[in-house]
């Protein structure tokens, strides 16, 4: 299916019925509720929901679950009450929507990371809920929030607390650890389906946890047989999901299955992603393995023009439009091979790795061990010890520290190590920075929002190292979600089984000092997927580095992007000076960290220019109550 992919949710009512004749036309799928009244509207591909009934009740699941309508049934047979709904889940796998009709009332949410995201809204006098924020913006003829697309400046994606902002005004975003409960009046509201758990296991207890749950969220992804493509890019995250699939579709090698990977390959002769790509695949006899040529694989960057002359595919800006032309490449490559569904490894970084804040958390319970391993990293990395000493003995709160980056948010960049000697941030986090091409009007809008949520956010767990893993899934699911939306579009779905709720709450329960090792690459991961992926694959402890290709991308992409920014749509609203940023990008750059806000800025430029003038549907395709 090409277009679009998206639904809506509505509760059981009169009132819920006039709200589903404004989006029907926009529809081209129904389901309803025990009543017969619209329940789901949307358009979907084939299995891509499931709805199983007892009743009154009905669950349905969204998105990637090898669920069977006979055993979501059954589900709903068991529901007490629609509170109730999260305990039979629990034996769900995959990445999707869970939402359940019981008594009129709906109760709907996404997945932990935010690559399943909810939005609601009041039409025609109820709530209503979706997973695309564009299309309830569209029905109310919201306008962007120029507040939040001077937030999407920033030089990541939103970052927590922020990224539970919504770009449309009078659209709120559900957080990702909330549920929307719309009762049958269509009052709205949220409660928390979700807790991060509590760092106990000790690693070596935890990885089997890890290994059954990501067992079980690759087999989500290639039960039923048939296709499945996937990165193999020589690391270690892409490479095991690699293996999980190929060995899942041996198994079911009757019906046809069959795996597809794919590896672009880096400029840089010094990168060996390559070389291990290369010995992943030797042991992987049995599946297709695509390398496009670099000169037939499209640079970052490349044919921007092309996007900003159709419908942005994202309900909102992301960094994603730099990989636009690879994107339709990819989808290209792998629908002519009859792939439907792209397994990529984001994620596998946040959850198998330890940031900088943890050694703050661990130095306090475990001195003697965190001393040791401190001095290791400290000769290692040639961090400053002053440096280092002043940050590990810092006890502000994560509202104070949101504060102080408030004021920071035109201050330099953090230096990189690779030219500065520099120990690593022990803070809650890294707050980015606002390029220098952002106006003051648009600095100030940001540092708004982030006094205000500095007097009520609290973090995502006690520990900074904890809290900060947590919001790099968010951020992970977050890029996911937008790639998934443009490849869903051209018929590909884009899915993260590291981002599945259950290898989460797997890799987040084992002891946030214990994830690494020094020495070690990613020993959780490792251990959980010796014996499926060969002790030589294993072996890997580098990461390919692709500065290289960075630079190139932008000289040879320089032209287009100057014109993209020759009037540009950001620099009409105020938001930024364009001859700031074609400065800029004419400037010498030793290292990408220079221009790390491009991709930000190009993303939110780009998504207002494609913003197609609002207009109705196109047709109306679907009738009242029928399936």
């Amino acid at each position: 299916m090409s277009g679009d992919v998206w639904f809506a949710a509505l509760p059981d009512g009169e009132r819920g019925m006039a709200a589903a004749r404004l989006l029907r036309p926009w529809a081209t799928e129904t389901i309803p509720h025990h009543s017969g009244r619209p329940w789901l509207l949307g358009s979907w591909p084939p299995g891509h929901v499931t709805v199983g009934a007892a009743g009154d009740r009905r669950i349905a699941v969204i998105g990637r679950c090898p669920v069977t309508v006979a055993a979501l049934s059954e589900c709903a047979g068991r529901l007490w009450d629609i509170g109730d709904v999260e305990r039979i889940a629990h034996s769900l796998h995959g990445s999707f929507h869970l939402l359940a009709s019981v008594d009129g009332s709906v109760r709907a949410r996404g997945s932990v990371s935010g690559a399943r995201r909810l939005f609601h809204t009041r039409v025609a006098g109820v709530s209503v809920a979706a997973d695309r924020a564009d299309r309830l913006a569209a029905v109310i003829g919201s306008a962007p929030d120029e507040r939040l697309l001077a937030a999407h400046l920033l030089a990541s994606p939103l970052p927590y607390p922020l990224d539970d902002l919504c770009v449309w005004q009078g659209v709120q975003a559900v957080p990702s650890f909330d549920c929307l409960l719309i009762d049958a009046d269509g009052r709205a509201r949220t409660q928390p389906w979700w807790t991060p758990p509590e760092p106990y296991r000790a690693w070596r207890e935890g990885v089997p946890a890890v290994r059954s749950a990501l067992t079980a969220a690759v087999d989500a992804r290639t039960a039923g047989g048939g296709t499945v493509s996937a990165d193999l890019s020589g690391g270690l995250d892409s490479t095991s999901l690699c293996f999980l699939a190929a060995r899942q579709q041996a198994r079911t090698r009757p019906t046809g299955a069959k795996l597809v990977t794919l590896r672009w390959q880096s400029i840089d002769p010094e990168n060996d992603d390559a070389a291990w790509a290369a010995r992943a695949a030797a042991h992987l006899p049995d599946s297709e393995h695509v390398t496009p040529a670099p000169d037939q694989w499209p640079s970052w960057y490349s044919a921007l023009t092309a996007l900003t002359g159709d419908a942005v595919p994202t309900d909102e800006p992301g960094p994603w439009v730099r990989d636009g032309a690879r994107m339709t490449a990819l989808c290209r490559l792998m629908t002519d091979r009859g792939s439907r569904s792209h397994l990529m490894g984001g994620g596998g970084d946040e959850l198998f790795s330890t940031f900088p804040p943890y050694l703050h958390d661990y130095v306090r319970r475990h001195p003697l061990a965190a001393y040791s391993r401190i001095r290791r990293q400290r000769a290692a990395h040639n961090w400053p010890v002053g440096q280092l000493l002043r940050q590990l003995a810092d006890r502000g709160t994560f509202g104070q520290w949101l504060s102080a980056w408030a004021e920071s948010l035109t201050g330099a960049p953090p230096p990189s190590q690779a030219l500065v000697r520099s120990a690593p941030s022990t803070a809650w986090g890294v707050g980015p920075r606002m390029p220098t091409w952002a106006t003051r009007e648009a600095v100030e809008a940001v540092r708004d929002l982030l006094r205000e949520a500095a007097a009520t956010a609290e973090p995502l767990a006690a520990e900074r190292g904890q809290h900060t893993a947590l919001a790099c899934v968010r951020t992970g699911g977050r890029g996911l979600r937008q790639l998934d939306q443009v490849t869903s579009r051209n018929g590909l779905a884009l899915t993260a089984p590291y981002l599945d709720d259950q290898v989460i709450e797997a890799a987040l329960a084992i002891r946030v000092a214990e994830r690494s090792t020094p020495g070690r690459y990613k020993p959780v991961l490792a251990e959980a997927v010796r014996g499926i992926v060969p002790d030589d694959v294993l072996r890997r402890n580098t990461k390919g580095e692709y500065s290289t290709d960075f630079h190139v991308s932008l000289r040879r992409n320089l032209p287009a992007l100057l014109e993209l920014f020759d009037g540009s749509r950001l620099a009409r609203a105020g938001l930024i000076d364009d001859g700031a940023i074609r400065a800029s990008l004419l400037g010498v750059h030793p290292t990408p960290e220079a221009l790390r806000s491009l991709g930000s800025t190009l993303g939110n430029e780009i998504w207002l220019r494609a913003r197609p003038a609002p207009t109705g549907p196109a047709s109306a395709t679907i009738t009242e109550g029928v399936p």
